[in-house]
């Protein structure tokens, strides 16, 4: 798989996720794809798992994403994922195989203000 049709895929597969468009969301994965969280020591094992999981995920969710990057069969997405109006800044890495995921690993990070020793370098971001 040409890195602008993982780019493609990869595109469809946020927009399918922030449309809350489940089926869609997860044409990208293979049918053994594995799901890791490790902040919560989680594993999911199985596209259909990994859908039905998120699918069964109670809150409004939004996803915007910040920048993706990658080659060939390693990609990375740093996105703001939104539940229920809070934010939480997040990156997924995504291994592929034969053109489909076959693992991904997501990490979560809460935000939080900037320490006062580094004020005066800091710059706010959006």
């Amino acid at each position: 798989m040409e890195n602008d049709d993982v780019r493609m895929a990869l595109n469809r597969h946020w927009a399918a996720s922030d449309a809350n468009d489940f089926e869609s969301e997860h044409d990208i994965y293979r049918e053994d794809a594995v799901l890791d969280y490790p902040q919560s020591r989680e594993r999911i094992r199985g596209r259909r798992n990994i859908q039905s999981s998120r699918a069964a995920q109670p809150n409004r969710k939004r996803f915007a994403v910040r920048r993706m990057i990658g080659v060939g069969d390693l990609w990375i997405t740093e996105f703001i994922l939104t539940y229920d109006e809070r934010p939480f800044h997040t990156v997924s890495i995504m291994e592929f195989l034969d053109g489909k995921v076959a693992h991904e690993t997501q990490y979560f990070g809460d935000p939080f203000e900037p320490g006062p020793s580094r004020a005066q370098w800091v710059e706010r971001m959006p």
